[in-house]
């Protein structure tokens, strides 16, 4: 699954008239680098949620014929955030795990070596903390992450916005909108989230400032 239902308010002007993942990175929307990585990797199904200006990601997707993939709409009329966006796609996803991936994050991390099950509920891919989330999102332990109880000066890492999950994990959720991290907090009080840690590139693509900083790493790449 890609999330991309996000309004993208960071980038102002750049997304008054066009989506986020439909921003062009390199010649080609940020939504259109994804799914040809997920191709490249063999997945064949993928799931893409969409609210703002959710008519030009469905055009966008009913376009994407060459890449081999069955992509499938979860529409949402109202922004669900995170979590709710998920769950209101469990219907298209299925019973096994998947993989899940921000549509506004670009990393080189290697999607193949994640585990195709999570040990726990969730296996979640964590990234040296950026400029803008100095403090970090969770610890790792071991391979379990960890996110109260930290001792004092304990590093913590940021959630990379990618992660395999097992849908068990909104087996007592409620449809409507509300946020993914609550659930993953809960499911690591029960030891039941494991992770890594990824030292590669990585960037939230959230700003004007990032979206020209891959612009300019892939250029590099192709010189």
């Amino acid at each position: 699954m890609l999330l991309a239902a996000g309004r993208g308010e960071r980038m102002g002007a750049l997304t008054e008239r066009c989506p986020k993942p439909l921003l062009p990175v390199a010649g080609k929307p940020l939504l259109r680098h994804h799914l040809e990585r997920l191709a490249h990797m063999g997945i064949r199904e993928v799931v893409v949620n969409a609210s703002y200006l959710g008519e030009q990601v469905e055009a966008f997707l009913a376009q994407q014929t060459d890449l081999g993939l069955v992509l499938a709409l979860s529409r949402e009329p109202e922004r669900l955030e995170t979590g709710g966006g998920i769950h209101n796609a469990l219907p298209l996803l299925g019973s096994d795990p998947f993989l899940l991936v921000n549509s506004d994050v670009w990393s080189d991390y290697p999607l193949q070596q994640l585990p195709q099950r999570p040990a726990g509920l969730a296996h979640l891919v964590l990234v040296d903390n950026p400029a803008h989330n100095p403090d970090g999102d969770f610890a790792l332990r071991g391979q379990d992450v960890v996110a109260e109880g930290l001792s004092a000066g304990e590093p913590r890492l940021t959630f990379s916005g990618i992660s395999v999950i097992d849908p068990v994990l909104f087996a007592e959720c409620q449809g409507g909108r509300f946020p993914l991290a609550p659930l993953l907090k809960k499911a690591m009080g029960q030891g039941k989230v494991q992770g890594e840690h990824y030292g590669g590139y990585w960037v939230d693509v959230g700003t004007p400032e990032r979206l020209a900083a891959v612009e300019q790493k892939l250029q590099e790449q192709t010189q």
